[in-house]
């Protein structure tokens, strides 16, 4: 199996390229993206060594449904999908602060809490609270977004007071958060899924908010199934989730955190098509449809023939 693990186009009018982690945005002239989601992956701030095959796929479909599905909560940045890994869409100045809201304690905030931590980005905690517990009401945890290393916890006053949100514009990425959230924990439970956090990112383009990046993908997001929720949190047992949670754990397990002195484990073939298999069964079980592979035979040309044909148009 072929997995895109790196770009180099030219395309025509192409006037900046940026490597993520994942995804290779290439902006066309001054307002259009094209975001190519490729097959690399990454954990701790890492980039793992090998690519797993159609998880670029996965993601950019995932992505792609879920701003079709909320476009009338929030203008979104998506013009078209003219590949099953590529979007293209606005142009957006990004806000330099992601929205990450959560609906129960697990993940960082457990492991702060467990610490000793009772406020998480200001917001105040109660003593007794258990891991994977629901809270109230979801909580909004932002944190900075960072160009290279970690991104940092941050409150909505640190936010305003140090100029990267206006008030007025934090108070909508607010209410789009909750209403982007609301709309994701009914989809998922229709699949008998719990939304359990996510992330959110926004952008402004003439003066408009826009919801920008991806959303609600296994790589943004936790979920987890429903059924048994309950019965698994009363036990205190470990909740069935869908998340790229299985790599970290298989990275932890192999004595990788990321930390300097550390080796990244061998990935085997047969690793990253259990990898594989593992993201295709969370969009079948996310998005509630067959996942069709696409032909994996030249992916390169594939992408670059649709983007230029799109571009053409």
């Amino acid at each position: 199996m072929e997995a895109l693990t790196k770009t180099n186009y030219n395309f025509p009018n192409q006037t900046n390229v940026y490597h993520g982690k994942v995804r290779d945005v290439y902006t066309i002239g001054d307002d259009t993206l094209v975001m190519i989601a490729t097959d690399r992956i990454s954990a701790f701030d890492e980039v793992l060594p090998k690519g797993i095959p159609y998880k670029g796929q996965v993601l950019n479909q995932i992505a792609s449904k879920f701003l079709d599905a909320t476009s009338d909560i929030v203008p979104n940045w998506k013009l078209d999908s003219p590949d099953p890994m590529v979007t293209v869409g606005h142009r957006c100045d990004p806000f330099k602060v992601e929205m990450v809201i959560r609906g129960y304690i697990t993940g960082s905030a457990w492991r702060d809490y467990k610490k000793g931590a009772r406020s998480i980005c200001g917001i105040p905690l109660a003593d007794g609270l258990r891991e994977n517990q629901k809270f109230e009401t979801p909580l909004i945890t932002p944190t900075t977004k960072a160009d290279e290393g970690h991104d940092e916890n941050i409150s909505k006053e640190e936010i305003i007071a140090q100029g990267l949100v206006s008030k007025d514009d934090y108070e909508l990425l607010e209410k789009y958060t909750f209403e982007l959230f609301k709309r994701g924990t009914e989809m998922a439970s229709q699949k008998g899924l719990i939304l359990v956090d996510t992330k959110y990112e926004f952008g402004k383009k003439d003066g408009m908010i826009y919801l920008i990046d991806e959303i609600h993908t296994p790589d943004s997001s936790r979920y987890f199934y429903s059924d048994g929720y309950l019965e698994r949190f009363e036990k205190g047992e470990e909740q069935k989730q869908l998340s790229k949670e299985f790599v970290r754990k298989w990275l932890m397990d192999n004595g990788f955190q990321g930390q300097e002195g550390q080796d990244i484990p061998e990935m085997t073939d047969e690793y990253c098509k259990s990898v594989s298999d593992r993201y295709i069964e969370l969009y079948e079980k996310i998005v509630g449809e067959k996942f069709e592979k696409e032909d994996a035979v030249n992916i390169m040309t594939r992408i670059e023939d649709n983007i230029i044909k799109y571009l053409e148009k």
